[in-house]
């Protein structure tokens, strides 16, 4: 999909505010940060979707806890933040625009109606509008900041489809498995968390899009930690659970500089 949203009517106005935020920006860590589905705002023309104020704050929206935990991190390692301000129901920045999900019509048990049957053109309005903004400036973070290191921040629901998930830590990668070997070599003894290699989620379920797109091609250490959102429910724990994996990401990158 070739994005070029002149011909189309804009999807933001100036009340909603741009589609991306950068925090830390001029943070001196060798780190840069994402959260791509750091907020639960939808943009004043698509209304509410046809959801419930209760499925709107739920996790098929957005990544609870996600953003402060980000904060907690970018605060930690001194690093840069991206992270979308829009709901995920929008448009989904961790998927390309050729994907049929990133502008889903289902998510778990919830319909979405707003999303249902959409046309080609309005798929490319919303991904001009939220994703083509996204996308450049991480480009533009990347080539400013020259990271030593990707990291993508999300939670996930603790209950999916009626199952409860006992991994707590998902650290999840693509290709390269060189930053997440290291990671999961001490994150039981950095976090205390229960972690597992590409849970909840996996490279098969297109949630690395991120990662491919902007780590991979550069040869840049990447990866995706996911959270189970119970465990960062309030101020507190999320900046525990922020402040231990900052740790967890400088002792791992520390591992590979010790590997070089």
């Amino acid at each position: 999909m070739v994005l070029d949203g002149s011909n189309l009517n804009p999807l933001l106005t100036p009340s909603d505010g741009p589609p991306v935020m950068v925090e830390n920006q001029t943070g001196k860590g060798d780190v840069l940060l994402v959260c791509e589905h750091a907020s639960a705002a939808l943009p004043e023309a698509l209304g509410d979707l046809g959801l419930s104020p209760r499925a709107l704050e739920s996790h098929v929206a957005w990544d609870p806890g996600a953003l402060a935990v980000a904060r907690t991190m970018a605060k930690d390692l001194d690093a840069a933040l991206v992270a979308a301000r829009f709901s995920r129901l929008a448009y989904d920045c961790n998927r390309s625009p050729e994907r049929a999900d990133a502008i889903t019509a289902k998510s778990e048990r919830f319909e979405v109606p707003g999303n249902a049957g959409i046309s080609d053109q309005e798929r490319e309005r919303r991904a001009a509008a939220i994703f083509q903004p996204f996308r450049d400036t991480l480009v533009a973070m990347i080539e400013t900041k020259a990271p030593r290191a990707l990291v993508s921040v999300h939670t996930f629901t603790p209950v999916y489809h009626g199952q409860r998930r006992e991994v707590e830590l998902g650290v999840l990668h693509d290709a390269d498995s060189r930053l997440a070997d290291a990671l999961l070599a001490r994150a039981t003894q950095v976090t205390g968390l229960r972690s597992e290699r590409n849970a909840p989620y996996g490279p098969a379920d297109g949630v690395t899009h991120t990662l491919r797109s902007h780590a991979l091609p550069r040869g840049l250490p990447n990866v995706m930690l996911e959270i189970r959102s119970d465990l960062v429910a309030d101020a507190h724990s999320q900046d525990r659970v922020g402040r231990d994996l900052a740790a967890l990401v400088r002792a791992g990158l520390d591992a590979l500089d010790e590997e070089d």
